[in-house]
């Protein structure tokens, strides 16, 4: 273990064949002996962490070290994107581009056989260390090319989790995309299926201003990769074009949200997305973005217009025979004992909902999603309010809780399109509807504590629950229920605040004390879920890039017209006036930079420099009379009606003052008796300028004595 950390397990030509790490094979027989990617010293600390680490250590690992690599490399969430793959004990799976081994893991706890290709070296033993105890991992190391003709013809899954993109550099050629999918083809059984995740170039999270994952840029697949570069992703239809172009005859797409690399919900062609759903948009974990515009409600739109798949974030396509599952969603983001994933399927009675434990701590908490029913079931007897039936399944996936399938749209829709027509009334009685069919039986010892409107659907006037996932054996009295509900249905969207909820709390006769209590309880049932894991939220706001907001700079802009501007005045020995005064054009180069010339006759006395209409800071960068330094320094040339800074540097050879102005109408006069002038002079400028809010600017203007 110490020669691999310290070579990273180099080994020479002579020494190249299969070599066991635990229960892994590496095969590096095909290895050229070079690393020709590598992320650098990260991965040497990758090694080190799977080498000493256990698997169960990597996510309190991930919270430590809030680093994209750690992320990235060692989530368990990166799994999700094959997890819900229906594979048999004795399915033959071959992965290329195994990276560090993010989804090896998944698929030999789900197969029989899994040969991984993968290029790199250190990548390579990443994968064997985490993975050691999966006796049915082969790792071919070296170039896909060289390896593909030794591949077997058989297999059931061939996995491009964001490996196609890379077509170009692992294939060449004209065609690479094509030649790539041509070669795998004849490795598949005559039933077997590839499986491909990949960006859309075109999915919404790059219009809103996210970089293209790949090239770092903002708008790269956009505007068709107009710099160049090795990396294509593509929309649906170039997707499409490759896969006819093979003579692949049938393919389906699947949609990862919010895109494949940390995917937790997942759409098909049978079940797309409803408004409201998508609403997990920040995830730039290694770039800053742009905020263009508000992603979740351009979703709702492109919904209501049948566009999600055209602008999807990722793709996941299917190429081979369709999966009974049409929507999967991954609940992985908690503590291990309340993980699980809910997946709407097709069975032999038709379309139904399952949920199934992620782990063995959360087989309890599906099973008592039975005793629940029956509890509720019993409780809202008479009530107006359907208890979606449940029942445990065992089977070869182990223990899972089945529901019907049921139709309907969610009270959530309902209740918008009573905002939306202005129905305020109408909103209310249904609120009041809700707050009823809740209430009954208030008594009885079983409560769903997340009771919210999403998890009712109204079908005519017929109201169910279809998740009572949290259901506890005593009584919660309703308007706390009630309250919790409505408040996640304003903080959800922003547009839904026309009810005051000082109506609410009338309404559920709470007073702000009472909510305040509920909101308390709120944040204990949220740690009881989340454990003792860094949610993804919570790594956004730990180690996200920047959110960059165009619209806000836009505002400042447009509110700068009127005070973004510089005036010139000169005084001839009268004094300053409007009527001798004149802006100069297009003096702003940017948001805090100043830069003009102009010119003055030789019968000025005083040039009065106004950079702005409002509270501000000034540094004068360059000051230059008819091509010579302006002597800011000497005495009386330099006037201001704000205060003068101490330069830090005493010593430097130019001088470059830097002015405070408490005042919304700051000015610079420059005295030039005692200047030599010329009959036409000019003067150029450069100034860097930071507008302040007044108080800041008095408050700093007192801390420096100079006063001109």
């Amino acid at each position: 273990m110490e020669e691999e950390l310290r070579t990273g397990g180099e080994r020479t030509l002579e020494q190249r064949g299969c070599e066991k790490i635990g229960e892994v094979t590496l095969d590096d027989t095909f290895y050229s002996g070079k690393d020709y990617y590598s992320e650098g010293e990260i991965e040497d600390e990758l090694l080190k962490v799977v080498m000493e680490r256990s698997s169960g250590e990597y996510e309190q690992l991930i919270g430590e070290r809030q680093s994209w690599p750690f992320l990235y490399h060692l989530s368990s969430l990166r799994e999700n994107i094959v997890d819900w793959i229906p594979m048999s004990p004795d399915s033959k799976v071959l992965e290329v581009g195994s990276g560090c081994g993010a989804i090896t893991g998944a698929l030999a706890r789900k197969a029989g056989e899994v040969t991984c290709v993968e290029l790199s070296r250190k990548r390579s033993l990443i994968n064997a260390y985490r993975h050691r105890d999966c006796g049915n991992v082969t790792i071919r190391l070296g170039n896909f090319k060289d390896i593909e003709p030794t591949l077997g013809l058989d297999y059931d899954f061939i996995c491009l989790i964001g490996v196609f993109e890379y077509g170009q550099s692992y294939i060449g050629g004209d065609t690479p995309f094509e030649d790539f999918l041509g070669t795998l083809l004849p490795h598949l059984k005559p039933e077997g299926r590839i499986i491909i995740a990949i960006e859309n170039k075109y999915g919404l999270k790059y219009f809103a201003g996210c970089k293209e994952d790949h090239l770092g840029s903002y708008f790269g697949g956009i505007e068709n990769y107009a710099e160049g570069g090795g990396v294509r992703t593509f929309g649906r239809n170039g997707l499409e074009r490759i896969f006819e172009s093979c003579g692949v005859k049938e393919y389906h797409f699947y949609y990862p949200y919010p895109d494949y690399k940390f995917m937790t919900s997942l759409y098909s062609d049978a079940r797309l997305p409803g408004k409201g759903e998508l609403c997990d948009n920040l995830r730039n974990f290694d770039n800053d973005r742009m905020v263009l515009f508000d992603e979740k409600n351009a979703f709702d739109g492109l919904v209501e217009e049948g566009l999600f798949p055209v602008f999807s974030n990722s793709y996941l396509a299917v190429i081979g025979r369709d999966f009974p599952v049409k929507y999967v969603k991954y609940s992985n983001d908690r503590a291990p004992e309340y993980a699980v994933r809910t997946q709407i399927m097709e069975d032999g009675a038709g379309l139904c909902v399952r949920k199934y434990p992620l782990g063995p701590e959360a087989e309890a908490h599906v099973r008592e999603m039975a005793l629940a029913y029956d509890s509720l079931w019993e409780k809202y007897a008479g009530s107006g309010l359907k208890i979606n039936p449940c029942q445990l399944e065992e089977g070869e996936d182990g223990v899972c809780a089945r529901f019907a399938y049921e139709e309907g749209v969610p009270l959530t829709e309902r209740m918008d399109a009573l905002l939306a027509k202005g129905d305020l009334t109408g909103f209310q009685e249904c609120f009041r509807d809700f707050v009823r069919k809740i209430g009954h039986n208030a008594e009885f010892p079983a409560a769903d504590f997340d009771l919210i409107f999403s998890n009712i659907l109204v079908k005519d006037d017929a109201w169910t629950l279809i998740d009572y996932e949290w259901t506890f054996g005593k009584a919660i009295p309703p308007r706390e229920l009630a309250y919790r509900a409505i408040y996640y249905y304003f903080y959800e969207d922003e547009k839904r605040k026309r009810i005051p909820l000082d109506w609410v709390l009338e309404e559920l006769q709470l007073t702000e004390t009472e909510a305040e209590a509920i909101w308390e309880q709120e944040k204990e049932f949220q740690a009881l879920i989340r454990g003792n894991r860094t949610t993804m939220a919570q790594m956004r706001d730990l180690m996200g890039g920047r959110l960059l907001a165009p619209r806000d700079w836009i505002d400042r802009y447009k509110d700068s017209r009127n005070v973004n501007r510089v005036q010139i005045y000169e005084d001839t020995g009268e004094g300053c006036s409007e009527e001798h005064s004149y802006f100069v054009r297009d003096a702003y180069k940017g948001d805090g930079l100043i830069e003009f010339q102009i010119s003055f006759r030789e019968n000025v006395k005083i040039l009065r420099i106004d950079p702005a209409l409002d509270s501000c800071m000034v540094k004068i960068l360059e000051m230059t009379l008819n091509g010579e330094r302006v002597p800011l320094e000497r005495r009386k040339v330099l006037l201001v009606n704000g205060r003068i800074a101490k330069p830090a540097d005493k010593e430097a050879e130019i001088y470059q003052p830097s002015l405070v102005f408490p005042t919304e109408d700051p000015n610079i006069n420059l005295n030039l008796e005692g200047i030599g002038l010329k009959s036409e002079n000019i003067l150029k400028v450069r100034m860097e300028i930071v507008r302040i809010p007044a108080s800041i600017a008095q408050d700093m203007a007192a801390s420096v004595k100079k006063l001109i």
